[in-house]
């Protein structure tokens, strides 16, 4: 009897350290959209994000010529892919290529789905709260000189400079427990952080795009829930 429990616990470790795609590289089964971004997937199983101007010839709320506030708003409107489900003890590996000068990134544990940054808040959700990065966690991804390179915790821990292979398929591996996140990028640990103990240690997981000219591929996303 002992024999066949131990048997039975291990088998059950070992199920819950397999990875598994988060991505089935086909569909979006599993995710859902916020804000005005276009997800694609790539017949090479990769997926592929990039903003959508509907209304090019006027997306402004304001007539013509606009000042650098209303610029400002819509320019830096995010859009977000977030995971219809929620999780708190998991290692999530990815690989992404970013286009020099884009800024996306990878959130955590962020209740809000990213809407008050996305446009979709209402008026019953009160005052503007903040970014997925000030709600739960964001783990960044930008090309370009910035104060939290690639692989940085946000607003916690920057990540070390070097290891972001510029134009090219990068490996990040984001290990999240409920009292640290630590970010591996090409096998090279650049940052770690336990946060704010006052934020949720649980949530679903999101890809971004930052502003209205971001786009980034993602392909090989997988989880391994511990």
């Amino acid at each position: 009897m002992k024999l066949i429990f131990g048997t039975v616990m291990f088998a059950a470790l070992a199920a819950a350290q397999e990875w598994k795609p988060l991505y089935d590289g086909k569909t979006l089964n599993g995710w859902e959209q916020h804000g005005n971004g276009l997800w694609t997937p790539l017949p090479d199983g990769s997926l592929l994000g990039q903003r959508v101007q509907k209304h090019a010839a006027k997306p402004f709320d304001a007539p013509f010529p606009v000042d650098a506030k209303a610029f400002d708003s819509w320019v830096h409107q995010q859009a977000w892919l977030y995971t219809m489900g929620t999780y708190t003890n998991f290692d999530l590996q990815l690989e992404y290529l970013i286009p020099p000068g884009m800024n996306s990134g990878v959130s955590l544990r962020d209740p809000t789905h990213g809407k008050f940054v996305t446009g979709e808040a209402t008026a019953a959700d009160g005052a503007n709260t903040g970014s997925p990065a000030h709600n739960g966690y964001e783990i960044q991804i930008i090309d370009g000189p910035e104060k939290y390179p690639t692989g940085s915790v946000y607003l916690f821990d920057a990540a070390k400079f070097g290891a972001q292979r510029q134009a090219q398929w990068n490996t990040m591996l984001i290990e999240s427990r409920p009292e640290m996140i630590r970010v591996s990028l090409n096998g090279q640990t650049v940052s770690q952080s336990a946060g704010d103990p006052k934020r949720p240690k649980s949530g679903p997981i999101g890809l971004q795009l930052h502003d209205q000219f971001t786009f980034v591929m993602f392909r090989n996303i997988q989880i391994r829930e511990r």
